[in-house]
């Protein structure tokens, strides 16, 4: 491995979306350093995000085990219920202390969102969704020294068969696969940014298209 080869921090790298996220990323060439909370994850470097200074303490482990800054961020990581402080600081805080730590070397932040919450309009009924919706404002705004979007996955990891509220996805149900492409995109795009790209088999599109009706 040399400097020469792109490096990319994934939180939440071992499970899930963030472990598909990882792996098609490392099939892509880039040196992925996964993080995690658990100490049995087999995670490159272990570092509570819902902790004070855990944002800070994280970039610090990645930095002493890469030896240099990462080039790149994917901000994956996130709580979906519980308490209202812990998904405060996991699914907002943490993140947005990322970005401006990486801002410092500059590179690349891709943002996982969720399809539901970018939509126009969209008002926030719990903690997940308003933290999810100020990652995604936050996405938007004009940054400097480094480039910051979003993806915005539709119903990835429910169960095939479950019919979701927001409507059918008329071009079938994402796939995590799918989600990995759009964040390989983002990373690799060196003029754009401020972007969102959503990855909801067209669901979100149908329901703006029904919304007009």
């Amino acid at each position: 491995m040399t400097d020469a080869v792109r490096t990319v921090v994934v939180t939440g790298g071992t499970t899930r979306l963030g472990k598909s996220v990882a792996d098609a990323l490392e099939r892509g060439g880039w040196r992925v350093v996964r993080t995690s909370h658990r100490a049995d994850s087999g995670a490159d470097v272990i570092s509570d995000l819902s902790r004070e200074g855990g944002a800070d303490a994280l970039f610090a482990a990645v930095v002493a085990l890469v030896g240099r800054a990462p080039d790149a961020l994917v901000n994956n990581a996130a709580l979906f219920s519980g308490d209202d402080a812990a998904m405060e600081t996991v699914n907002l805080l943490a993140p947005l202390r990322l970005m401006e730590l990486m801002s410092e070397g500059g590179g690349a932040v891709v943002n996982i969102l969720d399809s539901r919450v970018v939509a126009d309009g969209f008002v926030p009924g719990n903690a997940y969704e308003r933290t999810k919706r100020e990652l995604y404002m936050r996405t938007r705004a004009p940054k400097r020294g480094t480039r910051v979007n979003g993806v915005a996955p539709g119903p990835v990891l429910a169960p095939v068969a479950v019919r979701e509220k927001a409507g059918e996805c008329p071009l079938g149900r994402p796939t995590a696969e799918s989600v990995a492409a759009a964040v390989a995109y983002l990373l690799s795009a060196a003029h754009t940014t401020g972007c969102v790209i959503p990855v909801d088999g067209g669901q979100s599109a149908a329901n703006m298209e029904a919304g007009r009706k």
